[in-house]
């Protein structure tokens, strides 16, 4: 089940694709409901980012038990840097975008729910069934930032992870693609 220089474990697989494709999905959903204001999403991207937790934390303890993959190949010490540097910011990120955006939420009074399963009810003014009261706005604001901050910063780790996955397949043709799809090298 333990990850090799030759294969990656099926669980190792699984939580790197799950999360990788749902944090790019989730990345492109926000940037549109922020563009365009699109309210009606903001249940849905909630909701998954909510679920997407279990994964990440899934994935961060395998890591801690698991350990780093070993290389498929030797690599000059700036490639080693750079791609320690993107993954651990990829790491870091997929914890950050999802506590910040229940921090955010949660905070400013706007409640936390699964699908409609209520975990934290909005905290609405009896007084103007229209607005909400944020519970502690100095939070909701720092969720607010973080989440804002992460999401730029995971945007351009991904295209250099993705860049480096390129680099892996076509220019030193080593399997690190092939090992991330189930295949030994």
């Amino acid at each position: 089940m333990k990850d090799t220089k030759h294969k990656l474990s099926s669980l190792t697989i699984a939580l790197h694709w799950i999360i990788g494709i749902t944090i790019i999905v989730m990345l492109a959903l926000g940037k549109y409901m922020e563009s365009f204001e699109a309210y009606a999403l903001y249940d849905i991207h909630k909701s998954i980012g909510m679920i997407i937790i279990a994964f990440v934390l899934a994935r961060v303890f395998w890591r801690i038990l698991n350990g780093w993959p070993e290389p498929a190949s030797n690599y000059s010490s700036i490639e080693r840097l750079t791609a320690k540097v993107v993954h651990w910011t990829l790491i870091i990120g997929t914890v950050a975008l999802p506590v910040s955006g229940v921090l955010m939420s949660g905070s400013g009074g706007h409640g936390l729910a699964i699908f409609g399963w209520e975990l934290l009810a909005e905290n609405i003014d009896p007084n103007n069934l229209e607005e909400v009261i944020p519970l502690n706005k100095t939070l909701a604001g720092l969720g607010h930032e973080i989440h804002g901050i992460a999401g730029n910063v995971m945007i351009i780790a991904i295209v250099l992870h993705l860049l480096g996955a390129l680099k892996h397949h076509i220019i030193d043709k080593d399997g690190t693609l092939r090992r991330m799809l189930g295949k030994s090298l």
